[in-house]
């Protein structure tokens, strides 16, 4: 599996209209069909530029429906953003790939 991560520092000034388009905007990425699933996070440090931190991660089958959201769907999804919050908003985005989950065993005391 791969994790393709975004992360995103969003002005104060705009974070709660931020935060409420990313409740379609998620949806849309994952409507493209190259993704299984999402995870929106808050980043939990104090950046020095201010505004707030989050982590948009998107969990892809295979690098082959990776590549085609980059082919077919990346620049019109990313553009929306870019015209909505322009300078108010810096991201940056990787890549991940998943080697192996590991979960606890149930120990009894």
């Amino acid at each position: 599996m791969y994790i393709y991560n975004v992360t995103i520092n969003i002005d104060e000034t705009v974070h709660k209209e931020w935060l409420s388009w990313m409740e379609s905007h998620i949806p849309d990425v994952l409507n493209t069909g190259k993704f299984i699933s999402a995870k929106l996070t808050e980043v939990l440090v104090e950046e020095e530029m201010g505004g707030r931190t989050y982590s948009i991660q998107y969990t892809a089958n295979t690098r082959d429906d990776l590549n085609s959201y980059y082919k077919e769907d990346a620049e019109r999804l990313q553009v929306e953003g870019l015209k909505r919050f322009g300078d108010k908003m810096l991201a940056f985005r990787t890549e991940l790939r998943l080697i192996k989950e590991f979960y606890p065993t149930n120990v009894s005391n």
